[in-house]
């Protein structure tokens, strides 16, 4: 048997044991992580657990190899995305082999590149390292990349930083540099009810938030305007989506309150301190003024339900160098869906997003990941040996 195909057969089984575990977001991945923390540790790794505030969830980040800068990351989130009202074929939970796919829960998005890792990790632990070679294993990216913003401060206080990070997101193993932000909002409007034939004695919720939505899709305008000349994003500029617009209880009732559901997907960071600074300006000179007019307790106020950093393309990029080279790849690309790897750069660190499997088969039923992806990968994860020892 050549090491390559021992390889494979190792990461599947791993894979099957890290689908095994339910981490879906809302649960806690303790389990999962402990293995993986286990594991590492025999291996001689440098093993740190930074647990939530609940104590049910923790990110894992350990480190093979000197303890100085520059190192490189290879970064997967443990979460999964639930499974109820999916019509599955076999047990989500549960690996199944057919047709050189291998099905369950996260065996794309992203246990697929985990398994992998893990696979290479006794490879990279045999070797005299030069540079450090980091695991960063993350909980709650599916609900809005909390794991990895709360490892990104912890990082940041640390006197040695890593310089690169590879993170393994679903792309059938295509090289990504860049990749828009999503920032998902709601903004609560508080009003004051009243009977509907004196609309003047109240104050709508409703018709404040659609005044509201009317500003959006004005900044949705003024967005395209704004379009950097070499955006490589589709479309190439920032992009505001009106999800959801609830307010009000009868016909003849004036709402006392109401909320929009809004996301904002910038290509450029400035578009969101753009898009902040007018809406701000607009409810404190405009919507406010009117509501208080009338009811000196009405409100304005925008819940944050997830910013996640987008991925810049930078030049220049030794993240982008490396898995190029590891590939043989000769071009790369950006995509519509967001990863932890801005947060990583946000910290300073070169960042790439390349990994196993089709992101067209995250979070459906019989979610999968081809044999062959998983070889590739094993094949990117081999050649860093070269450049790490």
């Amino acid at each position: 048997m050549s090491s390559q195909t021992a390889l494979l057969q190792n990461t599947e089984a791993l894979l099957g044991n890290l689908i095994a575990y339910p981490t879906v977001s809302e649960d806690t991945n303790l389990p999962l992580i402990h293995d993986l923390a286990n594991r590492l540790a025999d291996l001689g790794a440098r093993v740190e657990l930074f647990h939530d505030e609940s104590g049910e969830k923790a990110n894992l980040f350990a480190t093979l190899g000197p303890d100085i800068d520059g190192g490189i990351v290879l970064s997967g989130h443990s979460d999964v995305v639930p499974v109820a009202d999916q019509d599955w074929a076999s047990d989500p939970f549960k690996m199944e082999e057919r047709d050189e796919r291998l099905y369950g829960r996260g065996s794309c998005d992203m246990k697929g590149f985990i398994a992998a890792c893990m696979a290479m990790a006794p490879e990279f632990a045999r070797l005299e390292l030069k540079r450090p070679l980091h695991f960063a294993f993350t909980y709650d990216e599916e609900t809005g990349c909390f794991g990895a913003k709360a490892l990104a401060k912890i990082l940041a206080k640390k006197e040695t930083r890593p310089s690169v990070a590879l993170i393994g997101e679903p792309t059938m193993m295509k090289v990504i540099d860049g990749h828009k932000g999503c920032h998902e909002y709601t903004t609560h409007f508080n009003g004051l009810a009243g009977h509907g034939s004196a609309p003047a004695k109240g104050v709508n919720a409703v018709e404040y938030a659609a005044r509201y939505v009317a500003r959006l899709m004005h900044l949705q305008h003024e967005l395209r305007a704004r379009a950097p000349e070499d955006s490589r994003f589709e479309p190439p500029w920032s992009t505001i989506n009106v999800g959801g617009l609830q307010g009000g209880v009868a016909h003849n009732v004036i709402p006392s309150t109401a909320q929009v559901e809004w996301d904002f997907r910038p290509v450029q960071p400035s578009d969101q301190s753009f898009v902040k600074n007018d809406l701000q300006r607009y409810c404190d000179e405009e919507l406010l003024p009117s509501m208080q007019s009338v009811f000196a307790d009405a409100s304005i106020s925008t819940e944050v339900i997830g910013e996640v950093e987008g991925l810049m393309p930078a030049e220049p990029s030794e993240a982008r160098e490396i898995v190029m080279a590891l590939t043989g790849a000769n071009s790369t690309g950006t995509v519509a869906f967001g990863t932890e790897a801005g947060i990583f750069q946000q910290l300073g660190m070169s960042a790439v997003v390349c990994g196993p499997g089709s992101i067209d088969q995250a979070h459906k039923a019989d979610e999968f990941v081809e044999r062959d992806q998983l070889a590739q990968c094993l094949k990117m994860l081999s050649g860093l040996k070269a450049i790490v020892s």
